[in-house]
């Protein structure tokens, strides 16, 4: 254990969220997603996991230590509802309330298309599997920057 770490980030999930610049990117993945396949076509190059956890919590947890990338760019995507790509799922909604807290304001998420989902994970940093058995419970997100202390 580490003080101020949430629990659920093991060392390689650490160590991925450490090792990832600005602009790079991570999947979060529910049960159903092909993590091992799309992973290892990643940096990473295989799957990592916090399978104890929700999406949600997951996210949380990952949103406790990772920023987010800046408005001018889309920073958190969700898999679309295929045939309804407005159609916010549960698992969704949930997942935007995560993000609005992280950051402190409303952060909208941006629809991606399943194939194009899995088009873009598989030029991501990592995939994280988490224990998320809802549909529709996978998201990008892209990593920002942390500004020197003199201009926060």
């Amino acid at each position: 254990m580490l003080k101020n770490i949430h629990p659920a980030l093991n060392a390689d999930v650490l160590h991925a969220l450490r090792s990832m610049g600005h602009g790079d990117t991570l999947v979060v993945s529910d049960t159903n997603f092909p993590s091992d396949s799309v992973a290892r076509r990643t940096v990473v190059g295989r799957p990592l996991a916090i399978s104890n956890l929700s999406a949600p919590q997951a996210v949380r947890a990952i949103l406790s230590v990772l920023p987010l990338d800046t408005p001018l760019q889309n920073s958190a995507g969700r898999m679309e509802v295929m045939g309804a790509p407005d159609d916010i799922q549960p698992v969704q909604h949930e997942v935007q309330a995560e993000i609005d807290r992280a950051e402190g304001k409303s952060s909208p998420m941006y629809g991606i298309e399943r194939f194009a989902f899995y088009d873009l994970a598989k030029k991501a940093y990592c995939v994280i599997s988490t224990g998320e058995t809802r549909f529709y419970g996978c998201f990008l997100f892209t990593k920002g920057v942390i500004p020197p202390a003199s201009e926060a």
